[in-house]
């Protein structure tokens, strides 16, 4: 296959990518990824993506994302980038599947994926109780008691979602100060049954079928350290993202957490005619409207070079 522009990833960066190169009468090639729509086909109802004053579900917006990125003729193959050169021009990717293509110019849109404490448990229990996504498996746990781990607006909007499904939500936080925003640090006061633990770490998860408790490290009041067990059969970690850049660093600078690292006021990466954008070039805003806007610059940027390099 050949094409001239190669998007790889299919969140709002990777899509609306592609909404733009199809206008602008640029053949492209979209490759989805493992998750086809990228993280926010897991997000319940998105309130601050504008133009949807009621709210949008996630799942939906990337839908009708899909839609616009093919009706403007953006080939969308479902398969994952594998193995890349950027060694020379036109640059050469694998697929999975094992095609082959070829592309003038490579938008990279992968965004980036839940990271975890680390816990050999968490392995463990996979599927059985620990979970890097509320809305995706809060169901299983209507009226059961469940734990956040972490601070930030994800785990607090974790912390919110659970609250309308689970009997008692727990939100353990490393510091003692949460990170969220002002409007969801409101929203979580509210909430009647949610209990911030803070200055607690979860050290371990324990249970026989599935997750039945968590052992927590916490320090009290006289800054002295202590360890105890607390009863939940649901574990949601949210303490950020990983970007997944891994199979381009080997040709693509990026910075020491693996976000790709792009030329100022543009997308451009270390290699000529290779962009960045979304999740996968942002380590400060993780946005869905911010990811939306840097595919559209990725978008512009391919044809300035295309324009240029005839």
């Amino acid at each position: 296959m050949t094409t001239d522009c190669l998007i790889i990833g299919s969140g709002p960066a990777g899509y609306t990518a592609a909404i733009y190169t199809g206008r602008a009468g640029i053949k492209s090639i979209l490759a989805t990824g493992p998750v086809q729509g990228g993280q926010l086909t897991t997000t319940n109802e998105i309130e601050n993506y504008p133009g949807f004053p009621d709210g949008v579900q996630g799942f939906d917006l990337m839908e009708k994302m899909r839609q616009q990125a093919e009706k403007f003729g953006t080939e969308i193959i479902y398969e994952t980038i594998s193995k890349v050169d950027f060694s020379a021009r036109p640059f050469t990717v694998e697929t999975d599947g094992g095609q082959s293509i070829t592309a003038r110019t490579v938008i990279i849109a992968t965004g980036a994926t839940a990271k975890y404490l680390g816990i050999e448990a968490e392995k463990k229990y996979a599927g059985m109780g620990v979970s890097a996504c509320a809305v995706c498996d809060g169901f299983f746990y209507r009226n059961q008691d469940v734990i956040v781990v972490g601070g930030g607006d994800t785990a607090v909007g974790d912390a919110l979602y659970l609250s309308n499904i689970c009997r008692n939500v727990y939100l353990a936080v490393r510091k003692d100060y949460l990170r969220a925003s002002t409007i969801l640090q409101n929203r979580l006061a509210e909430a009647k049954n949610i209990q911030v633990l803070y200055k607690h770490e979860v050290t371990d998860i324990f249970g026989n079928n599935g997750v039945e408790g968590v052992t927590l490290k916490y320090t009290d009041q006289n800054n002295e350290q202590h360890s105890k067990n607390l009863d939940v059969t649901g574990y949601f970690v949210a303490i950020g993202r990983a970007p997944q850049t891994e199979v381009f660093t080997p040709y693509i600078n990026t910075d020491k957490n693996g976000y790709i690292i792009t030329h100022e006021r543009s997308t451009q990466t270390n290699v000529s005619g290779v962009f960045a954008c979304g999740d996968c070039a942002d380590p400060e805003y993780r946005q869905a409207v911010v990811a939306a806007g840097t595919g559209c610059m990725a978008a512009l940027d391919v044809e300035k070079y295309l324009a240029s390099n005839a």
